[in-house]
């Protein structure tokens, strides 16, 4: 069922699927909840899968920061009387997932981070931001999305599956240059977290791509230990888009981890 909300005169739009224990999936960076399409409709639960604001058909919000997208998701569990949820957040939806659990810990039952970091942005990283921010606004969102999306995959699914990729670059033809100007702002800027995953008193999911260029396997490695109870996973086929280069073995560790959260 496709739903919206209107957050500051401002349309989100959001999908509920299934029935049974809650569920939340936000996605990343680019792309928008329909990156989860056709990966978890078997599994027994509640999906709800946002359009983060400027993606989709979700629009901008005048807060655009990792604390202001988390406020969208806290609106939508209001719209909906939701009591708990389980969220799962893939790169950027990852860190919107931690600033929602800093400010709403006691709304959730359950934490994943799918190709995500509670690491704030190195220096580095920082200056790749700007360079890249400087190429959109010159060129246009998609021509800078062209090149850095088709390498968030691992060789061996460029390999396996060129056509699948091809079409989910197609697919981002339409994404707003000032949307993925906001979010590179926002990830640059936000806070180290690694402090919160020791707070944390419900089990944190870490699911890491061997082949992942963005968030490398040894970073999460270095914070997997840090909550009270927490699982690791790596998918070794995969780049930075796992629920899409090993969607069955996704489905497995999505499915064990929210049974056991029940």
């Amino acid at each position: 069922m496709d739903k919206e909300i209107i957050i500051e005169g401002r349309k989100i739009f959001y999908r509920v699927t299934g029935e049974g224990q809650t569920v939340f999936l936000l996605h990343g960076v680019p792309a928008d909840g329909n990156l989860w399409r056709n990966r978890f409709q078997t599994l027994p639960f509640k999906f709800i899968i946002p359009d983060l604001p400027g993606s989709g058909k979700s629009e901008i919000i005048n807060d655009m920061s990792m604390e202001g997208m988390a406020e969208v998701i806290k609106a939508i569990i209001a719209a909906e009387g939701i009591a708990s949820a389980a969220m799962i957040g893939h790169s950027m939806g990852g860190y919107i997932s931690l600033a929602f659990a800093e400010k709403y810990p006691g709304y959730l039952n359950g934490l994943g981070l799918f190709h995500s970091t509670a690491y704030p942005d190195t220096e580095e990283k920082k200056g790749a931001r700007l360079k890249g921010i400087e190429f959109m606004k010159e060129h246009g969102a998609f021509d800078f999305l062209k090149t850095t999306t088709y390498n968030l995959f691992s060789q061996q699914s460029k390999d396996k599956m060129p056509q699948l990729i091809d079409e989910f670059i197609s697919g981002l033809r339409n994404f707003q240059t000032d949307a993925l100007v906001s979010y590179y702002k926002a990830m640059m800027q936000r806070p180290d977290r690694r402090a919160l995953l020791k707070t944390l008193e419900i089990p944190v999911l870490f699911i890491a791509g061997k082949h992942d260029n963005v968030i490398p396997v040894n970073g999460i490695l270095e914070q997997c230990h840090l909550p009270e109870i927490s699982y690791f996973h790596i998918l070794t086929k995969s780049g930075h888009m796992g629920m899409w280069e090993e969607a069955e073995k996704t489905n497995i560790i999505l499915n064990d981890y929210l049974i056991n959260l029940s």
